[in-house]
């Protein structure tokens, strides 16, 4: 039997298998079907929506080719990416997973950037936000916001030695390039070229505006059916005890780190879904050291749900998916090092600091605004979404629906 045919079984199997198990258990698929709608609809396509848009217009306008030029002579020496990886490297830490992607992915079809250099680039711009690290895991999860100055400085930490790591990808291959770029570009090359851009850009401002939002609310689509199908998946795996065999494999590495096997589970689930696992994490009855670097690899490495999400999106282009799914592991590496190292001086020793000798610490220990904005996307993010909804049904079917019929 060729490979290509024992690939097609083992596909056919798995379905069906996943398919009768759902079957089997509809209350409990239900509920973990519910779930996952509950967190794309109440946190990822309210939080996301706006820098998916936001993001569409400025490639558009020519905005990311003029930061591109700036950043030049930073990205180039150090990540062996154009200028342009530093927008996306931004705005995949503001928005959080899959941002990155579909930001690189949207550069590489504009050809602003080689095969390679995408795939470097993706692999040290997929990060999870601000938000979810001090709203969900530390103050929802954990209780305490001290530690999302911990979880965050680890993750975005990891992701820069990511890069620095990553630039050794792909050897010599060729730059996109073309010319000799100077060491300090001037301002007006920038806007040179920003203005370049939009000459070249014919769309009006509105149709631009109204395919930013189609792309950007199709895209979270496609990530709402993954958060689904994945927190089904992982119920079910939970049911037919396929967890528990793996958390027993996985307890012999965590022995041989010195990490109590109660986090063997938690970090199983966490493979496939980052925010049931972190939420395991915190229940644990382990030390608080091990549960945050558990906690931090889960963050760096996404989950296999975000990984689909990025796969489906590179897709559509010629980036493969796994230099970045190495570079996920490096990610959970790198990160829960960084941790341990970090674990005395950002969380025990300013937990045991007086506040009023260090009121710079105590400001950033209570980051109010991260549990407040948190809450608010709570409440609000389901009104956003069924608005967002409504807002692209319209305006599809007045582009490809209504211009047929007429």
């Amino acid at each position: 039997m060729s490979l290509s045919k024992f690939k097609t079984i083992l596909i056919a199997v798995f379905i069906g298998g996943l398919t009768i198990a759902i079957i089997m258990n509809p209350k409990e698929s239900l509920e973990a079907s519910s779930r996952g709608l509950s967190i794309w609809w109440e946190v990822v396509f309210p939080s996301l929506l706006p820098f998916f848009i936001a993001s569409e217009l400025l490639i558009g306008f020519g905005v990311v080719k003029f930061i591109g030029v700036l950043l030049e002579p930073l990205m180039r020496p150090i990540f062996r990416v154009p200028g342009v990886g530093g927008f996306v490297w931004a705005m995949g830490m503001a928005s959080g997973n899959p941002a990155g992607a579909k930001l690189t992915a949207r550069i590489r079809q504009e050809k602003q950037i080689s095969k390679i250099e995408a795939e470097r680039l993706v692999s040290f711009t997929s990060s999870s936000n601000p938000l979810f690290i001090f709203g969900a895991v530390a103050v929802g999860f954990f209780h305490d916001a001290s530690l999302g100055i911990l979880l965050a400085a680890a993750h975005y930490l990891g992701n820069l030695c990511v890069g620095l790591t990553m630039r050794f990808y792909g050897g010599r291959e060729a730059s996109s390039q073309r010319g000799k770029r100077k060491i300090f570009p001037p301002l007006k090359e920038a806007l040179r070229e920003l203005h370049k851009t939009r000459i070249k850009e014919s769309r009006p401002i509105g149709k631009m505006l109204g395919d930013a939002v189609i792309t950007s609310i199709q895209t979270l689509l496609m990530i709402g059916g993954f958060i689904i199908l994945f927190s089904v998946f992982n119920k079910i795996l939970s049911i037919i005890h396929l967890t528990d065999l793996f958390a027993q494999i996985i307890s012999g590495g965590l022995a041989l780190l010195q990490i109590t096997k109660d986090l063997s589970i938690p970090l199983i689930t966490g493979i496939f879904e980052i925010t049931l696992g972190n939420q395991f994490v915190s229940e644990t009855s382990a030390s608080l050291l091990d549960k945050m670097m558990i906690a931090s690899f889960i963050l760096a490495f996404g989950g296999l749900s975000v990984q689909a999400q990025v796969a489906s999106i590179l897709a559509e282009t010629d980036i493969r998916f796994q230099p970045f799914f190495l570079a996920r592991i490096l990610h959970g590496i790198y990160s829960s090092i960084i941790v341990f190292l970090l674990f005395k001086p950002l969380y025990t020793d300013l937990q045991s600091s007086n506040q009023a000798v260090l009121p710079v610490f105590s400001i950033i220990q209570t980051p109010d605004w991260a549990e407040k904005y948190w809450n608010a996307l709570l409440h609000f993010g389901p009104l956003i979404t069924i608005s967002s909804i409504v807002i692209y049904i319209y305006l599809y079917g007045k582009r490809y629906v209504f211009t047929r019929t007429t």
